[in-house]
């Protein structure tokens, strides 16, 4: 038939292979990569500093801004020293416990040996004794003792420092303490208390036989200044 598109009887139709077009893949941007990294860790930086900031300015309004109207009698420590995070602590019992949990309350620390003697007992007694004077702050404060040897505690100290809010009592070897808190030149680390602040940084030493009523207003000073950032408990 005329315009029939119908192949002849016997003709064949070359059949062609099908071909694919084969395109390459974008390439990873890594600038932009290096980018969104960049921005990530300035994200991260502006939320540790909003979280830093109270505390930053509590203590330049205390140690810097008004110098004039403070007069701390203990021994400020510039910088602080950091709790170190591999200080091995334990307790009486043997169980290990990891620096990081001290932190979150402002600590008076003892250091002594086991036996404690008779300026051990009278530092545990002034630490018991200045919490208890802090009244509605005292939540605020915990008290710590660092026991430097492997010795027993003698009972009546451990019933003593059971009394009210109990202290916590941690064994340390003093060659690891020594790398953290220091004693004032011609000194003993048992002849000072330490105060550090919730961050666990040591930043005051009290002085040796210190007066109770100058260390109580250091501790008060201290409490007022980190009020807008502290509270009790951790």
């Amino acid at each position: 038939m005329s315009g029939s598109n119908s192949s002849a009887p016997g003709s064949s139709v070359a059949s062609e292979p099908l071909s694919f077009t084969v395109h390459s893949m974008p390439s990873p941007d890594v600038s932009d990569a290096a980018r969104r990294t960049a921005s990530g860790r300035l994200k991260m930086l502006a939320v540790l500093a909003v979280c830093a900031a109270p505390v930053i300015a509590s203590y330049l309004t205390y140690f810097v801004i008004r110098p004039q109207t403070r007069n701390n009698y203990s021994e400020l420590i510039t910088p602080p020293r950091a709790l170190p995070e591999a200080l091995p602590l334990k307790t009486l019992s043997g169980d290990s416990v990891k620096p990081a949990s001290l932190r979150g309350q402002w600590l008076l620390v003892v250091v002594a040996d086991a036996a404690c003697d008779a300026l051990c007992e009278k530092q545990l007694y002034l630490q018991r004794q200045l919490r208890e004077t802090l009244g509605g702050e005292k939540d605020r404060v915990d008290k710590v003792w660092l026991i430097t040897d492997e010795g027993a505690p003698r009972e009546p100290v451990m019933q003593a420092i059971a009394q009210g809010t109990p202290a916590t009592v941690l064994r340390t070897p003093p060659a690891e303490l020594a790398k953290w808190l220091a004693p004032a030149a011609g000194h003993t680390l048992a002849q000072h208390m330490y105060v550090v602040d919730p961050m666990g940084q040591w930043m005051m030493r009290v002085p040796a036989d210190p007066d109770p009523a100058k260390l109580k207003r250091d501790i008060e000073r201290l409490l007022r200044a980190s009020a807008s950032w502290d509270r009790p408990g951790r």
